[in-house]
């Protein structure tokens, strides 16, 4: 976290001041670090990834599942990075359309999960 810390303090230091004369270069310098943060942590994000995947295969929960969960978490992160960016550009409109098209897509990916559990309460449901 310390590495993640100073990375993101230099770079936007760096930013500040490269700011006032090229504002477009100190984008692109947030954008990078932003990039490469997100690079720097893809290993750790793997290993949960595996790990979660043994605990299901070990509870005996339907991988599909499991993966729909995944994926619908990946979607939130990916959509919340793009909407950063886009905000870090001045684009605020264009960044909660982003949002909107994250939301979107989640509630989508979740119907199946969330009718399965509808079901399965009203199964247990006496009468």
């Amino acid at each position: 976290m310390l590495q993640i810390t100073g990375v993101a303090l230099i770079a936007t230091f760096l930013a500040l001041i490269v700011k006032e004369q090229k504002p477009n270069f100190a984008f692109l310098l947030i954008v990078f670090t932003g990039s490469a943060i997100f690079l720097f942590l893809v290993d750790q994000i793997y290993q949960i990834i595996s790990m979660i995947q043994k605990l299901a295969v070990n509870a005996k929960v339907n991988l599909v599942y499991v993966e729909t969960i995944l994926k619908i978490i990946g979607i939130a992160y990916i959509a919340e990075f793009a909407a950063q960016i886009t905000k870090d550009a001045g684009q605020g409109a264009i960044a909660s359309k982003i949002e909107l098209g994250g939301k979107i897509l989640i509630l989508a990916m979740a119907i199946p999960i969330l009718t399965v559990m509808i079901e399965t309460i009203i199964r247990l449901i006496p009468g």
